[in-house]
Order: structure tokens, then C-alpha cells, then sequence
């Protein structure tokens, strides 16, 4: 009997990751290919979503004390590979910076580039540390024609919101109320546990009330008669409005968006605030939105809906603005014109306009649609999976993919035979 290769000499160190089950699962999956799993956990969080004690490694100090931490692991372990998601919180940045110094292969978990539908999978970085930054439309194209994309089939149905904040308030519970054995832990975020739980509680609470309200007012938008502009909002915390965004809060962006449009747009048009649909009040947007309009004049032309889903306020919009959200991808996927202030994998200058911002909300640019459209073909064909982390079924869908790729331990934007000089240049720069 011939059995498949084992990967008896891979070892795999799990740091943070998504909220709720899915590290375990994939660890599971690494574990029966014959690799080893470690696990480093650094609250009662992260030990209550994995299920094996001999594998659990408690990190109890400070943040301080992490590197040499994380160095004496690796050579203790035999680490071959490091798994995380994100990777600007302080012991993920710390740990890559070593990792690559080390030879290490860092596998790099995210939030899809294409929600809401996908995931994102690479190595080395994300977002603004991601290797797609530095690589052109023309390298895409030239990759693509020398090995054919294959875009995967998206799942017919998306609906892990409720698991998403189900799993992060269980997660900051186990944090508020069975942390004793980590009494060093500091958060990555500027609000403490307790705070983070209630946000998430209320959160669970009150989203059959929100979506109502929610459906009201795109309701009256899309009765409306006036043409309008969409700002996308993200999470004050989130790591890219803060670590590859120009702006310190949110009302600084809120602040440059309503004068721009106030000095640019046409006076019958509207502008449309979207916010994030995990936006949880712990900054005042809505109350910012509104002084800021009554200052600049407009306040009876600017409109704020809560979170949800995109496409009822998309579909209409003459154009929009964002920082760097991701939901810039589906404003490029229907042609309209997207001004982004940070750094973002899309931000190339054949698809987002870089006007100032009056000029943009007086005449926007359009994207080049077909360079999106071979943009978005390699985005498919290398660094978005189907799936999710939070609903079973997305687990699942996800899972079924993902392990060979961190077995192979191929970079997914990578090809054994580059067509051109040029590309291999841009590889060698992005690695």
C-alpha cells in the first residue's frame, strides 16, 4: 500500500486569528496531512477556541517580552511556517518582522478583497503590506496570459453577519470574565474588554431594530429623485483605516468629504453616507455627519444609512469616496467612479481617480472597466477563496481549499515562468 506525502517536518505556529472555530479546524486539517501544530494564545479568547491542551502554548508576558519569546518558540518547535490573521496588531507585526528574518513562511489571513463572498489568502502581508501594491495591471495581465485564470464560482448564498458578532462578543466574554492567567494582556485596540464585550452585546441586541431602521432609510433614498454620492465608511479601529490611511479619526475624513462635496457638487445632487455594518457607536459618526453638514450648509442634502448590505444604495450612485474599504471593489465591479484616500490593493491609476476631491464630486473619472475586470480575474485566480470564517458552511467551503495551499507553499501570486523581464522585476520587488 502506498500512502500520499506526509509533511512530518512542517510545523505550523498558530497566532491570533478570526473570532470562533475556524484556526481549529484548519489546524486539524494540517494536523492529518502529517504536519504539527502549536498554537500561541494570548488571552482566555483565544484558548476557548482551541480544543487541545498539549498543543496550547500560553504567552503570559508583555508585549515587551513577545520577540524573544517568539524567536526561543521557533527554535524550541522546529517552526517551519507561521499562520495569523492580520497583521498590524503589535505581536503579528513583531512576529513577521522575525519570521521573514528567520526564513519562515508567514501565511497571512484577512477579510475577503472581494466581499462578501471570499476570504483573503497570502504570505508575507495584507492590505497595504500586501505584494499586490507594487504589481501593475500590465504584470496581472502578462501573468494571466501566461497561465490562464480559472475565477472560482462564488456560494449562492452569504449570511455569516450574526455568526461574525456572535462569535466576537462570545470571544471578548471569555476575555472579560476568564482571564485570570493571562494578567498582563493588553488589547490591540484602544478600548478595554469589558467595553469591547458591551459594544458586541448591544451590537447582537439591537440588529433586528437597526435593520429596520436600515431598510427605512434606503427606502427614502431610492424614492428619492435626486441624483447621489456615496461615502464608504469603515471602522475607526480597523487596522486599514489606521495603519494605511492619510486620516487620525474618522471625522477628519467625514471633514474633507462634506467640504469637498459642499464646494463641488452640483447643488441638486445628495451625498450618502454608508456605514460600516459592524459600525458599533463607539465613535460618533452619525452626530459628526450631522455638524459637519449644518456647518458646510448642505444638511438637508446629506443622507446616513446603517450598515447592511451595499448594492441598494450602490447601484444608483453617481459616484463614490472611501479611505481604502474594501467595498471599493464592488463600486469598480459596476463602472462608477471611486476617489480613495489610502493605501489599498485596488488604488491603481487605471481604476481609482486621483483628482482632488471637489473636482472629483464636480466631474468624476471613470474606471478603465476592462483593467478592472483583469484585475479582478487575478484577484480570483490567486488570493481570494470562497468562503468565510464565521458561518459552518462557509468553514467548510473554505477549508476544502485553503490546506493544500499552505502545504505547497506556493506564493499565490506567483508563476514558475514569468513571460516577461518586466514582471519578474516587479516579483522580485514585491517579495
Amino acid at each position: 500500500m502506498t500512502l500520499g506525502p506526509v509533511n512530518k517536518d512542517r510545523v505550523f505556529l498558530f497566532l491570533q486569528g478570526p473570532h470562533g472555530p475556524f484556526f481549529w479546524s484548519l489546524a486539524e486539517q494540517l494536523r492529518q496531512s502529517g504536519a504539527q501544530v502549536r498554537r500561541v494564545g494570548f488571552n482566555a479568547g483565544d484558548r476557548a477556541f482551541w480544543f487541545n491542551r498539549q498543543s496550547y502554548i500560553p504567552f503570559r508576558g508583555t508585549i515587551d517580552g513577545w520577540p524573544d519569546t517568539f524567536v526561543g518558540l521557533v527554535k524550541d518547535h522546529t517552526v517551519t511556517d507561521v499562520v495569523l490573521y492580520g497583521d498590524t496588531r503589535p505581536v503579528h507585526a513583531q512576529a513577521i518582522a522575525l519570521a521573514k528574518g528567520q526564513g519562515l513562511r508567514v501565511h497571512v489571513f484577512e477579510e475577503g478583497y472581494l466581499r462578501p463572498y471570499w476570504v483573503t489568502y497570502e504570505q508575507g502581508g495584507a492590505n497595504g503590506h500586501s505584494s499586490l501594491m507594487a504589481l501593475t495591471i500590465d504584470a496581472m495581465q502578462a501573468m494571466g496570459e501566461e497561465q490562464p485564470f480559472e475565477p472560482p464560482i462564488p456560494p449562492g448564498h452569504w449570511g455569516d453577519m450574526r455568526q461574525h458578532v456572535f462569535y466576537g462578543a462570545l470571544y471578548h466574554w471569555f476575555v472579560l470574565f476568564w482571564n485570570k492567567g493571562y494578567p498582563r494582556f493588553q488589547p490591540h485596540r484602544a478600548l478595554n474588554v469589558a467595553q469591547e464585550f458591551k459594544l458586541y452585546l448591544r451590537r447582537l441586541l439591537l440588529m433586528p431594530f437597526q435593520s429596520l431602521e436600515r431598510m427605512l432609510a434606503t427606502f427614502r433614498i431610492r424614492q428619492g429623485s435626486f441624483p447621489y454620492h456615496l461615502a464608504l465608511l469603515q471602522l475607526e479601529h480597523d487596522s486599514s483605516f489606521q495603519m494605511h490611511g492619510p486620516f487620525q479619526t474618522q471625522s477628519d475624513f467625514l471633514d474633507l468629504v462634506i467640504e469637498g462635496f459642499a464646494k463641488g457638487a452640483p447643488v441638486h445632487h445628495h451625498l450618502v453616507f454608508k456605514a460600516h455594518p459592524l459600525e458599533d457607536g463607539r465613535v460618533p459618526v452619525r452626530q459628526d455627519i450631522k455638524r459637519l453638514a449644518r456647518r458646510h450648509g448642505i444638511a438637508d442634502r446629506v443622507h446616513y444609512v446603517r450598515g447592511g448590505k451595499l448594492a441598494g444604495v450602490l447601484t444608483d450612485a453617481r459616484s463614490a469616496v472611501t479611505v481604502n474599504s474594501t467595498a471599493g471593489q464592488q463600486v469598480l465591479w459596476r463602472g462608477i467612479p471611486l476617489r480613495a484616500f489610502g493605501a489599498a490593493v485596488y488604488n491603481k491609476p487605471e481604476l481609482v481617480s486621483h483628482q482632488s476631491i471637489t473636482d472629483f464630486f464636480a466631474d468624476p473619472a471613470r474606471p478603465d472597466a476592462r483593467a478592472y475586470r483583469q484585475f479582478r480575474d487575478f484577484l480570483l485566480a490567486t488570493s481570494q477563496l470562497p468562503g468565510s470564517y464565521y458561518a459552518r458552511k462557509g468553514r467548510r467551503q473554505l477549508l476544502r481549499q485553503v490546506t493544500d495551499l499552505m502545504l505547497q507553499g506556493h506564493d499565490p501570486y506567483a508563476l514558475p515562468h514569468p513571460k516577461s523581464e518586466a514582471v519578474q522585476q516587479q516579483l522580485r520587488v514585491v517579495r
